[in-house]
């Protein structure tokens, strides 16, 4: 290899491959890493291009790859780096690592949704242990004031605040 402030001979050659055999030629070249690939039809739009629902593949592939990358680290955990460089699979494993990945992450994306769901359940719990825990407290409050305030009860038992207020039923005299 050269230096990087110096440049190198370089060749501009234009490749006829067959559509069968043009994935992995391209791949290959791509991993070895010394090629430079050239539009030759800029004139032509992204939508318009033969390979563009490979592309559109391969970048949703990208985006699933990110998003499962991302919850890694946010559970902690370190993904250890891969071993030299990956060749490309073929298309037809690719088909199978996107089906597995998207798989993967809706799991992902269910288990993140189902524990907010989890956490707003206990929070909910939570208020309402605290609201039956200070029910169960004396009403000191209204012990101490002698006169209507507003915590004052509008309806307070004649026997105090405990008294059981329960109806009998009457029995019939017989």
């Amino acid at each position: 290899m050269g230096s990087m402030f110096r440049s190198e001979e370089v060749a501009l050659v234009q490749l006829f491959l067959p559509t069968a055999a043009a994935y992995s030629c391209v791949s290959r070249l791509g991993e070895l890493g010394l090629v430079e690939f050239r539009d030759l039809n800029a004139s032509v739009s992204a939508f318009q291009r033969r390979f563009v629902v490979d592309v559109r593949r391969c970048e949703e592939l990208e985006k699933t790859f990110t998003f499962l990358q991302e919850e890694v680290r946010r559970a902690g955990l370190v993904l250890p780096p891969p071993e030299g460089r990956l060749p490309a699979p073929p298309p037809r494993d690719l088909l199978r690592i996107q089906e597995e990945t998207e798989r993967l992450a809706q799991e992902l994306r269910d288990v993140r949704g189902n524990q907010q769901a989890l956490r707003a359940q206990l929070h909910q719990l939570q208020l309402h242990a605290a609201v039956l825990g200070q029910g169960h407290e004396p009403q000191l409050a209204a012990a101490h004031t002698d006169g209507a305030s507003e915590r004052t009860p509008l309806l307070q038992a004649p026997g105090g605040p405990h008294q059981d207020l329960r109806v009998k039923a009457s029995q019939p005299r017989g």
